[in-house]
Parts: structure tokens; sequence; C-alpha cells
């Protein structure tokens, strides 16, 4: 009789031939950063989630640098919005103030910028209109200068979330001809149109005023389509490729890690984060398991970076386990 159940019998045993292990060094953190002055400001649909401004950030940064999460993901919610986003690329716009407070203050932070238009659009979509719809070569052209303007701040890395096509081509060139041949670029290779996003727009103040995303991001019920995005943007110079939302495409993760030779990033996203929070409250799962597990589930599905809410209490865990015992 085969006996599998041998290296199961004791915890010791377990960790020697455990094949997927999950570390700080896997996470990036998502930042929610407001333009104005006092603002922390929980967000209701996200528990443990704030909204700060530059003078209010101190703490949260803080406690991520004390936990060693390598890496935070920007994203700005500006005070003032119009039809094309032209706040994207102020030099002194609130994610260009972040990039710089940050770089200045807590230099061992690796800064991450989400490059799109939703939190600075009047309309909430992610470009510039035309017809009703987003023009994708206009928006294209505000997408380099967006990301020229990041560049000069000092980022460490960009992360166009658009799903505008010709993006990572488009963001290379620009970024090559001002000599920012250096700075990567993480793409969103693989965004669904997910109803999984419904939290973020209320921390970034980003859903659409008419209409939805589904002819710029991808339909949930299509899976070679993409390895067909992924493609792309690996042809056209991406760094790191990425699938959001995460959980429910693991499936795509484990084809973008047989398929390509560059790191697998993927999102845990605010709808995912929020039914655990939900459900943990109400008593009727383990949170902090249900937790580790799903992201466990991304490392074993071949994630090899995971961006997620739930950063902060996973690296507590990871670094209370880990302190030797006297």
């Amino acid at each position: 009789m085969n006996r599998t159940r041998r290296l199961r019998k004791s915890e010791g045993i377990r960790r020697l031939v455990r094949e997927n292990k999950l570390t700080t060094d896997d996470l990036i953190y998502p930042l929610f950063i407001e333009e104005g002055i006092g603002i922390e400001k929980e967000i209701v649909s996200m528990p443990g989630i704030k909204r700060y401004s530059l003078d209010k950030i101190d703490k949260e940064l803080d406690e991520i640098v004390a936990l060693d999460i390598p890496a935070v993901l920007l994203f700005g919610i500006p005070s003032e919005k119009d039809d094309t986003g032209t706040e994207t690329w102020n030099d002194q716009g609130i994610m260009q103030q972040a990039i710089r407070y940050i770089k200045k203050h807590y230099p061992s932070l690796y800064v991450i910028t989400d490059v799109c238009f939703c939190e600075y659009t009047s309309h909430g979509h992610c470009g510039v209109i035309h017809d009703n719809d987003v023009d994708n070569d206009a928006t294209l052209v505000n997408l380099a200068k967006q990301v020229i303007s990041h560049a000069k701040a000092g980022v460490d890395m960009v992360a166009p979330s658009g799903m505008m096509d010709g993006t990572i081509a488009t963001i290379r060139e620009a970024l090559d001809q001002t000599g920012f041949y250096n700075l990567p670029i993480m793409g969103y290779s693989v965004k669904y149109a997910s109803a999984f996003y419904g939290p973020f727009r209320d921390a970034a103040d980003s859903a659409p005023t008419f209409g939805d995303r589904r002819t710029y991001q991808m339909d949930p019920a299509n899976r070679d389509e993409g390895l067909r995005e992924a493609t792309f943007d690996d042809s056209e110079g991406a760094d790191i490729l990425m699938v959001k939302p995460a959980l429910s495409y693991l499936d795509i993760i484990r084809d973008l890690k047989n398929t390509y030779d560059r790191p697998i990033a993927c999102y845990n996203v605010s709808g995912e984060y929020a039914m655990v929070k939900a459900a943990a409250e109400k008593g009727w799962i383990d949170g902090e398991r249900v937790m580790m597990e799903s992201l466990l589930s991304m490392k074993r599905a071949g994630a090899d970076i995971i961006i997620t809410y739930f950063a902060k209490e996973v690296a507590s865990i990871l670094q209370n386990n880990t302190k030797p015992t006297n």
C-alpha cells in the first residue's frame, strides 16, 4: 500500500516537504493617497484600509517598513478632476508629491505607481472619451506624459492598468527616449472586467459615471485571450506580467507561469479582500486561515509577486511565526 500520509504525520515533516511558501518578499501593499490636509479616512467596504493625505501617512509607512514589506503600489486621489485627467502628468500632482516624499523619507521602500486615469477623470473612465467610449490612441499620448512625470519624480517602477492596446510599447518608448531606460514596467497584462473591483471604486473615487469598462477590460469568460494579451505585453517590453483579479483567475496565473520567462504578479483585489473580512466578521470563517490559504493558492498557481491589502496582516503573522523561542 502507498502510504502518502507518512509525509503528513507531524508539522516537522510537513514543513520539510512543503512545496510552496509565502514570505514577505512576495508582497506589495497598495496605498491610497489623497490630495489635501489632515485626511485619514477608513474605507467602509475595506475594513482596515484607509485613504491618507501625505501629512498623515508616516504612521502607515513606519508600520510597512517595520513589517519588512518591500514595496508599495500608489494610487492617487486628486482634489480636482477633468475630462482627460490632466492632473496625472502635473509634476506637482498628488502622485508626484507622494513619490518624492516616500523616496526621501523611506528610501528602503520600493515605490510602484498605478498609471491610469480613472481616479483623475470626471467621468471615471481610463482615458480620453470620444463617441461615448475610450479612445485608445488618444489615451496612449497622455499615458506617455503621465509616465514621464512619474519617472522624473523618482518612481522605481510603473504599472499601467488601463488595458489600452499598445500601452507597454508606448510607455517603453517614452521612457527610453527620455533617458529612463532602466525603469521597469509591470504590465496589468491580463485584467478582467470584474465585479470584484467594487470596493476599490469607493477607495479611489473611480466609478465610471456612465457605462462600464467592458470595451477595454477583458471578458471573464475568456482564457486564451489572456495569453494573447500577455504575449503582446511580453513582446513590447514589460518586465513583469500581472493577472488581475487573482483568486478567480488562478488558471490564468498558471498559464502565464508556464508560458513566459518573466516574473508573474497577481492582484488580490478589493472584492476578494472584502469578502474574507465580511465573512470573518460574521464568524462564518476563520479569517486568518482563509487569508493565508487564499494567498498561498496564488503562489501555488505560479505567482512570484502578490499585490494584496492583506500584506500588513500577513507580514505580521510571518514575522511572529519566525521569531526564535527562548
